[in-house]
């Protein structure tokens, strides 16, 4: 024991003897844990805040949407062929009705989108049209309605020229006036407002409040011309049932589309739930390729002590040769030698977890200003991980040149002075 405590104190001695040396070695070390904890940090924090928005849409709830054949529906080719002007004009409301009539089905809705000059006396503003069956409030519970109502399937049916305008719009369009009953021009012709949404937020920086509600039929034939739709959005009865509705939802999207070869299937079904599992995932394989990025800094500050104690053992070589030639062991040199590394990156450990705390506290902040709300938590795993690049990083860079140091000989260490 009484060894252990002379290596613990001649290590620190010589640290603090050589304190810009340690300082400049410390730095590194400082700068790799910090990078750590605020990738992992901000990595957890986007990741809750992703899986939360999607989550708020409901896990009981499965999308179907159009893909182009032949491809996956997270491919790369599907994103790229739609962005290039691929057009699926396949999925019609018929397909709505029909998935609508599977037992397990709460509500439903079918869905497409359109943006069109929207004004109010002489106010203009340029609007997202959102074209949804009226049962749009049921499956997405977060359309909640603040004022008036939400159109009718009669509405639908019959064309009926109604808005429900998102809060954001009721700004813009009408300020502090009362917009219930009135009539706002959409691509030149009059829509009666009948309800005005609660506030909602934005998701993706895509924002809710500046979206116009319009019937999907009324959306389809009187502004865009279309017989077809984007989306069909389906509210399960029970959520253990959403895995078997995703199956009997394909089956009824094949019949409709007669399609029996899966490479011609111009739709795709997901659940909300199996989103979420793709996303984490994908946020799973992010964050082990970034903290693979950071580990670079901590192999260079490693590196960095390797040097720094290859110059310490040159510069101490009289002192080793005399602690030996008093009766030092050469365990008793490797120990003080491996402490110092240790205790460089232990103190770099804990300077950048102090460090990787204040920054993720700024960076939640900063979010939250700009309306976001992305909580860059540090979580227990980042800080093991911290404390163990650390300690790890003292041990396999500080171990050659300890143990080089431990096998001088005496006589010869004697000698270089």
């Amino acid at each position: 024991m009484h060894e252990f405590i002379v290596s613990v104190k001649l290590a620190f001695k010589n640290l603090h003897s050589n304190i810009g040396r340690t300082v400049l070695t410390l730095i590194g070390v400082v700068i790799g844990i910090t990078s750590v904890i605020v990738i992992t940090s901000s990595g957890q924090g986007v990741k809750s805040f992703v899986l939360g928005q999607i989550g708020s849409f409901g896990t009981d709830v499965i999308q179907v949407e159009v893909k182009v054949p032949a491809t996956k529906q997270t491919s790369s080719e599907n994103a790229a062929g739609q962005a290039e002007g691929i057009t699926v004009t396949t999925l019609k409301i018929k397909d709505a009705e029909e998935i609508g009539k599977l037992p397990e089905v709460e509500a439903y809705y079918a869905g497409t989108i359109g943006q069109e000059l929207v004004s109010y006396q002489n106010v203009n503003k340029r609007i997202m049209l959102f074209g949804a069956g009226a049962q749009a409030p049921k499956v997405d519970t977060n359309a909640k309605i603040q004022e008036g109502n939400f159109y009718t399937e009669g509405d639908d049916r019959s064309l009926a020229q109604v808005a429900v305008i998102g809060s954001g719009v009721k700004d813009s369009l009408f300020g502090e006036e009362d917009a219930l009953g009135k009539n706002i021009k959409i691509k030149d012709q009059n829509y009666k407002v009948i309800g005005v949404l609660e506030e909602r937020g934005a998701m993706a920086f895509f924002s809710f409040d500046d979206m116009i509600y319009v019937p999907v039929q009324t959306l389809q034939k009187k502004i865009l011309g279309v017989d077809y739709v984007r989306m069909i959005s389906v509210k399960a009865k029970d959520e253990k049932m959403v895995d078997v509705m995703v199956e009997d939802i394909k089956d009824v999207m094949k019949r409709q589309h007669d399609i029996t070869d899966p490479d011609k299937e111009d739709f795709a079904v997901s659940s909300v739930k199996e989103l979420q599992d793709t996303i984490s995932k994908v946020f799973g394989t992010i964050n082990i390729m970034l903290l693979a990025l950071t580990s670079i800094s901590l192999i260079v500050s490693g590196v960095g002590i390797m040097n720094v104690m290859y110059v310490a053992v040159v510069e101490r070589t009289f002192e080793i040769g005399l602690r030996k030639a008093v009766g030092a062991k050469s365990a008793d040199i490797l120990k003080q030698f491996l402490f110092e590394a240790i205790f460089i990156t232990f103190a770099g450990g804990i300077v950048g977890i102090i460090l990787g705390f204040l920054f993720s506290y700024l960076l939640s902040y900063i979010f939250s200003v700009l309306g976001f709300d992305l909580q860059f938590s540090i979580t227990l795993q980042s800080l093991f991980l911290a404390v163990g690049f650390s300690m790890a990083v003292g041990i396999i860079f500080g171990f050659y040149p300890a143990h080089k140091a431990s096998q001088l000989n005496p006589m010869e260490a004697l000698r270089k002075e």
